[in-house]
């Protein structure tokens, strides 16, 4: 099969849903995070890894992290000596919402980010790397599907980041079903298509903005649901995966922009050095680490407020109008809950949800075909 007919068939399983027949190959299990790569503990202890959760034997996440398909062709090429793979620069695409695209970090009139951070560091000196940054403030994992992957997939990338999920925790129509659905279908075509995965769990915006917490917990149920469908896959699918959902890097202010939303240029810096570690690790960076030294002061309490003033302002505004009803009935919910003792149960209804949309998985080609 040629290269545009391969493409053409991944971008087609995406937009189709991934039927049995074009759902693409991935990655195979990989040492670490219960099959995702991890690597961190020579770096901060803001970003150690964590220790996955032990699920029972018969427990679908299980099932997920045990069904696995061949490996990708970055980590074929980094064992062979040929890396990168097309013979040419390493291709590197980023997919995602504003952490992606930068927002937090400036240079002149637009953002610049961890990934344009990391890409500078995949080629070694005297070369460099091609780098397409896809990502999109305020994107939904719907909009990866439909929108980035196709074009991520055109530009047949040896190393694809995805790190979404975050704005679909903040929109009233959540829905861990189709968020699992959706992240599966871009791993798997993505790793299908020969790319070797970044990914990465984040920490819940409730949190992050210090609401009450009949507000935040809400959030916080949603977040956890989207970090461990993310680890599952990041585990099916052999991705060199980045903990990022806890631990004091959330709570350093000085690693944040105005907005307490995103990092500001030294978070940038350390997300792009912890991922530059991980792809190191496996001879997949062959440039040097991002400097962690910020090239501009960090934001001050007016750069706060003058987000809140302007930027701010139409962010609570389209969050009001949107999110906002749903979740003070939530917040209604989980102070009658607590009133009664019964809090754990919306802890146990959010778990079977994830349950069930982790099990409503397709198994991937591997498996299907008993190779």
């Amino acid at each position: 099969m040629t290269l545009d007919a391969r493409t053409e068939a991944l971008a087609g399983a995406l937009r189709g849903g991934g039927a049995a027949g074009t759902v693409v190959r991935a990655g195979r299990e990989a040492p670490g995070h219960q099959g995702a790569r991890t690597r961190a503990s020579d770096g901060p202890a803001l970003l150690r890894t964590a220790r996955a959760p032990a699920f029972p034997r018969d427990h679908p996440v299980r099932a997920v992290l045990h069904d696995r398909a061949p490996e990708p062709r970055g980590r074929q090429a980094a064992r062979a000596g040929w890396w990168p793979g097309n013979g040419g620069a390493v291709r590197f695409v980023a997919l995602g919402d504003s952490l992606t695209e930068g927002v937090g970090d400036p240079v002149g009139e637009g953002w610049r980010g961890w990934a344009a951070l990391l890409a500078a560091g995949l080629a070694a000196r005297g070369e460099a790397a091609e780098f397409r940054n896809l990502a999109v403030s305020g994107a939904l994992s719907r909009d990866v599907v439909e929108h980035q992957a196709p074009r991520a997939l055109a530009c047949a990338p040896d190393i694809a980041s995805v790190v979404v999920g975050v704005n679909d925790t903040l929109r009233r129509g959540f829905d861990i079903h189709a968020f699992a659905a959706g992240l599966d279908r871009v791993c798997a075509a993505l790793a299908g298509s020969g790319a070797v995965l970044l990914t990465a769990c984040l920490p819940d915006p409730g949190t992050m903005l210090g609401l009450p917490a009949p507000l935040a917990r809400p959030l916080a149920r949603r977040q956890r649901a989207v970090n461990a469908v993310t680890h599952a896959l990041s585990a099916r699918y052999g991705a060199l995966h980045l903990h990022m959902a806890q631990g004091t890097w959330v709570a350093d202010r000085s690693l944040w922009s105005a907005d307490r939303l995103h990092p500001g240029e030294r978070g940038h810096r350390l997300i792009a050095a912890r991922f530059h570690a991980l792809l190191a690790a496996e001879g997949l960076a062959a440039g040097d680490p991002p400097g962690q030294e910020p090239e501009q002061p960090p934001p001050t309490r007016a750069a706060a407020l003058r987000w809140l003033l302007t930027a701010g302002t139409g962010w609570l505004a389209r969050r009001s109008t949107d999110l906002l009803p749903q979740l003070l009935a939530l917040a209604v919910t989980e102070v009658r809950h607590g009133a009664r003792g019964a809090g754990g149960r919306l802890d146990l209804r959010a778990s079977q949800a994830l349950s069930a949309a982790l099990a409503a998985l397709p198994a991937p080609p591997r498996a299907r075909m008993g190779e």
